[in-house]
């Protein structure tokens, strides 16, 4: 018997309080695409967004939940593109920190030997980045 494991993919959940409030922000600002919502009693509990290549989850919890630092990450090839692009939309990014003595912070961006950063957090406080690989120093 193979193993279907070898063959899982990943999703992300992401926890909502206003469900609404979350999937507009999620398709306008960012430009996801709702693939499904629950119906019924379900429509404020769950709904499946891509973004990208990638497929996400929106979920209500029945009880507030621990909230632990786990975030999304979004990878691009043109950081600097991408949040000028969603600051026009209205995302409103963090101001970059250094994080070793090699950083160096350009507004929002935080600039590292490995990679650049940068942070805004979603309708419901979720913390999310965005992501570029190698950066020219």
């Amino acid at each position: 018997m193979v193993d279907s494991w070898a063959n899982a993919t990943m999703t992300t959940l992401m926890p909502v309080r206003e469900m609404e409030r979350a999937i507009a922000f999620y398709t306008k600002k960012l430009g996801a695409k709702v693939m499904f919502r629950g119906g019924g009693e379900m429509k404020d509990n769950w709904a499946s967004l891509r973004l990208g290549r990638e497929e996400f989850w929106l979920i209500t919890a029945s009880k507030p939940e621990r909230r632990t630092l786990a975030y999304q990450a979004f990878l691009v090839r043109d950081i600097r593109r991408t949040v000028a692009g969603l600051g026009r939309k209205g995302v409103k990014f963090e101001r970059g920190s250094k994080g070793s003595p090699q950083s160096r912070v350009e507004g929002p961006l935080t600039i590292e030997p490995f990679g650049i950063s940068a942070f805004f957090k979603d309708s419901e406080g979720n913390l999310l980045m965005v992501w570029q690989n190698d950066p020219p120093m």
